[in-house]
């Protein structure tokens, strides 16, 4: 099995966005030592606890202090975008950085319809318009525009002769099969929606075609990990993270609080209840038992990959958490 890691990038309450970035950094070179396969990520918009607005350019950074461990993004919302300076932005980095590039892409609105409007300069562009929007990104970094496209005399650069694989991300059959009919791969969110993600990546591999970007079809599961080397510890820290969860379910703050201030207040009925449904989402406990989980879900998605995305305050102790699911595995 290949681990991957997603960064949101989030804030722990009483650091700096300056503080978080300079976290990235240092994740992604202990990851890359603990042999991770790749190290992607995320794009959010108009948030004061996630510091993951430029993929692109914190992919860049991240690279230049690696060697081995793939960059990519999860992901770049198209639907708000050119994909003429999307693949010209990918196509840069891969040049850069041959081999080692992604280029994951998300349906997503960014935010709000006031943040998506920003993002969008006003303009009116429908989500419904991403297979499309995935179709002309796939033409313009491959050069493989139909003869009968309106751009197919604009060619993005660099002229390279390499080219990042793309990736869609999505959580339900209609983005399974978009992924499928493009012939790239695919990236389940179970750590967003875990329901029905048996028959999501069933659809995606019964309906995969190939293309210039794949002839086979290749699978990642992303899933919220909370490990320590005791049940009780992993539970403490991924309070923080149930806390978490609940901010942003809420529209409220979305820094990571600390244990302190999680453990000097009490869940209501309502809040308890969600967060056993957010759990759903997460594997929290030991080594063994985040190996024993992963193991299973293996079997269910039929994948060989699970990107792992690990949202407590503690940054140490996030570490550790890396470098106890990673030597759970090599074991």
């Amino acid at each position: 099995m290949k681990l991957s890691v997603l960064d949101q990038a989030p804030i722990s309450r009483g650091q700096s966005p300056e503080t978080t970035l300079q976290h990235s950094l240092e994740l992604a070179q202990w990851t890359e030592q603990l042999g991770y396969h790749r190290y992607w990520v995320a794009e959010h918009h108009n948030t004061n606890g996630l510091t993951s607005s430029s993929p692109e350019i914190i992919m860049t950074r991240i690279a230049s202090v690696t060697r081995t461990i793939r960059l990519g993004s999860g992901g770049v919302l198209l639907p708000q975008f050119s994909p003429y300076k999307i693949a010209e932005n990918f196509k840069t980095l891969e040049a850069f950085f041959p081999n080692r590039i992604d280029l994951g892409v998300g349906r997503s609105p960014g935010g709000s319809q006031l943040t998506r409007s920003a993002l969008t300069d006003n303009q009116n562009k429908s989500l419904s318009d991403f297979p499309r929007q995935l179709a002309d990104l796939q033409g313009f970094l491959h050069n493989s525009m139909p003869r009968d496209h309106e751009f197919r005399l604009v060619k993005a650069g660099p002229r390279i002769d390499h080219y990042p694989p793309i990736w869609v991300l999505g959580l339900s059959e209609r983005g399974a099969k978009t992924a499928a009919n493009h012939g790239v791969g695919f990236v389940f969110g179970h750590f967003i929606k875990s329901d029905n993600g048996e028959k999501v990546m069933e659809t995606y591999m019964k309906n995969f075609q190939s293309s210039v970007t794949s002839d086979q079809p290749t699978s990642i599961v992303c899933i919220f990990v909370v490990c320590a080397e005791t049940e009780e510890k992993a539970e403490e820290l991924a309070l923080t993270q149930d806390k978490w969860l609940l901010n942003v379910g809420k529209g409220a703050d979305t820094k990571v609080p600390s244990i302190k201030e999680v453990q000097s207040k009490e869940f209501t009925e309502d809040e308890r209840t969600t967060i056993k449904q957010n759990r759903k989402r997460c594997i929290v406990g030991t080594p063994d038992k985040v190996k024993k989980e992963l193991l299973n879900l293996q079997e269910l998605y039929q994948t060989d990959e699970f990107m792992v995305i690990t949202n407590i305050h503690d940054f140490e102790a996030k570490k550790k958490s890396y470098q106890l699911i990673a030597k759970a595995f090599q074991s």
